[in-house]
């Protein structure tokens, strides 16, 4: 029987081989999913690791922030010191001249109230070393972590590398693959694969028949539906788990 044409003048696909090319795409899939679990937890690992000195890099870069603004308080706080010695010494000395005792109590008053001031500012710059001692704890610390953080990135990097240098050539050549075969499949089986394929726990979207049962769920299939997948006249569905089934010759005609 002679194949159809699309409206393009291109040569539409049989059912056969629709299902082979299906057959021959989750083969190339399962191909690469070997590579990935090859790679393990690595890649996850590597992406852990940077976020997480990403997260120290953060911390060490504000708490430095703070420091510095620490200082600055305290560098503030010094000056009013100076500001307020200043004037007790310059009430000390008019107090030397003044010409009654309401004068005299008025001049102590301030002299009073800018060595509270001092008291306080020394208070403020105490506090002020205290958070600067803390957060510079926080910070070498947070160093410490990082410098480890970054050999164990470097190393896992390597270990990554290794395995991607080892497996890229054969993965690229399987993705070519796996291009080359969606090109020739229409749309709609593309989305119907991939959906079932994302939903499958092992990957498997397309299977074979395996002792009379599906290859994915491992649930028996009767004898007539089996006689219905050999014949590859239409696409068929396993009724239990949903994978498209073919059967274990699809490759050898």
């Amino acid at each position: 029987m002679a194949n159809k044409k699309s409206e393009t003048g291109t040569k539409e696909m049989t059912v056969a081989e629709r299902l082979r090319a299906l057959y021959e795409l989750q083969q190339v899939a399962t191909a690469i999913d070997k590579i990935t679990i090859l790679r393990g937890e690595l890649p996850l690992e590597v992406q852990d690791l940077e976020d997480e000195i990403e997260g120290l890099q953060t911390r060490i870069s504000k708490y430095e922030d703070d420091i510095s603004e620490l200082e600055k308080n305290i560098s503030g706080k010094k000056l009013n010191i100076q500001t307020a010695e200043g004037l007790i010494k310059k009430y000390e000395e008019q107090q030397k001249n003044v010409r009654n005792n309401r004068e005299y109590e008025s001049l102590s008053k301030e002299i009073e109230f800018q060595s509270l001031e001092i008291e306080l500012c020394d208070k403020r710059i105490n506090e002020y070393n205290a958070q600067i001692k803390e957060k510079t704890g926080v910070i070498e610390e947070s160093k410490a972590l990082l410098n480890e953080r970054s050999g164990d990135l470097e190393n896992k990097k390597k270990e990554l590398q290794g395995i991607v240098s080892e497996t890229q050539k054969e993965e690229e050549q399987l993705e070519k693959k796996a291009e080359d075969i969606k090109s020739v499949l229409e749309e709609r089986l593309q989305v119907a694969y991939k959906k079932i394929r994302a939903n499958a726990r092992n990957g498997l979207a397309v299977v074979t028949v395996e002792r009379d049962a599906c290859g994915g769920c491992y649930n028996k299939i009767p004898p007539q539906r089996q006689l219905d997948i050999a014949s590859r006249k239409k696409i068929i569905v396993c009724e239990y788990c949903g994978r498209i089934l073919v059967d274990d010759k699809i490759l050898e005609d």
